[in-house]
């Protein structure tokens, strides 16, 4: 069987104290919020590939790693080195990608790539 990923979401425990992170922090975009009495959700805008999107639950954190590609690692890993909470640091890998992870509020990894640097 084929799959195309079409969306993902991360465990947060406070949606509005994530959204703000996402946008301070990283530079996200929150494009939808929708906070009823099931849920409290929000996801932000992607330029292609599958839709990035937080609601909050008690299972924290996601079990899993996002990974995002970016043009510039290294610019990005400046600007977030000493904000965040590292869990690898930027490296080049033998695959020819470069990137690092960090965590996000709620302990959330996210991978930030850069393809095909030689």
């Amino acid at each position: 069987m084929k799959t195309r990923l079409t969306h993902i979401r991360a465990n947060v425990r406070d949606l509005d104290k994530a959204v703000e992170w996402y946008e301070s922090v990283l530079g996200f975009e929150c494009v939808n919020r929708s906070v009823n009495d099931r849920w409290a959700y929000a996801d932000f805008a992607q330029e292609e590939g599958a839709v990035f999107a937080i609601m909050v639950d008690e299972n924290v954190p996601s079990r899993g790693r996002f990974n995002f590609d970016v043009d510039d690692a290294d610019a990005l890993w400046s600007r977030l080195k000493d904000k965040t909470e590292i869990v690898e640091p930027i490296e080049t890998m033998p695959y020819g990608t470069r990137k690092f992870t960090i965590k996000d509020l709620d302990g959330n990894e996210l991978g930030f790539v850069q393809q095909n640097v030689k």
